[in-house]
């Protein structure tokens, strides 16, 4: 009898320690903190997975319509209001090029490619045209550089922050987008510095290829 009782109670403790070890399984992996998100499928990484140590290929984006390969050695996060994108950086024949990528409910993918240093004045604007295009926040402004029409986009404060510093860098930003084509101009001006404009070139984020590597 004696042992049929504890048999009971044994059986009974052991159904509550399951339950516990159930419940705990189910609760996030450190106070406060949720659940850890699934691993990435690395045979099948998509262009919003990509980080700093990946090798980045871009179909027929490179020289001569070839492939855009390089591997991401510095990445920024920037965010302009509600707007937020990521830019990962590497060398590529002997120049720096970039992936810029737009994150929200439509994913916007861009390359920057170009090796030109420009100015606001190359462009053929001066720092009151950006001013007056900033104060009427009118997509219909626009103006006209390198044989193509670019067409007012946004201009906000702004701010980023880099993988390899460890400041968050604050400046002013204007983007345009290229009229009837596929370029991407942005304007940076921070305080104290001059003017700094990049070219890039929108593409399908599906012509991007992202193959893990060690983190940098």
């Amino acid at each position: 009898m004696i042992t049929l009782t504890l048999v009971a109670i044994l059986g009974a403790l052991l159904v509550i320690v399951l339950m516990q070890l159930a419940k705990k399984s189910e609760e996030p992996n450190a106070k406060g903190s949720p659940p850890r998100a699934p691993a990435a499928d690395l045979a099948n990484l998509k262009i919003t997975d990509a980080r700093v140590g990946d090798m980045i290929s871009v179909s027929g984006a490179g020289d001569d319509l070839s492939d855009l390969d390089f591997t991401a050695d510095r990445c920024a996060w920037f965010e302009a209001g509600p707007r937020r994108w990521f830019e990962l950086s590497g060398a590529y024949r002997e120049r720096r090029v970039a992936l810029r990528v737009a994150t929200g409910e439509d994913v916007e993918a861009a390359v920057h490619t170009d090796p030109r240093k420009l100015t606001i004045e190359d462009l053929g604007v001066s720092e009151d045209d950006l001013a007056q295009m900033d104060e009427r926040q009118n997509t219909a402004d626009f103006f006209e550089f390198d044989g193509k029409t670019w067409l007012y986009r946004l201009s906000r404060e702004a701010q980023a922050r880099r993988s390899d510093e460890a400041e968050i860098a604050k400046f002013y930003y204007w983007e345009f987008q290229e009229q009837g084509g596929k370029g991407l101009l942005a304007i940076r001006k921070a305080e104290g510095e001059p003017f700094t404009v990049t070219l890039a070139t929108t593409i399908y984020p599906g012509d991007v290829t992202v193959y893990r590597g060690a983190r940098a």
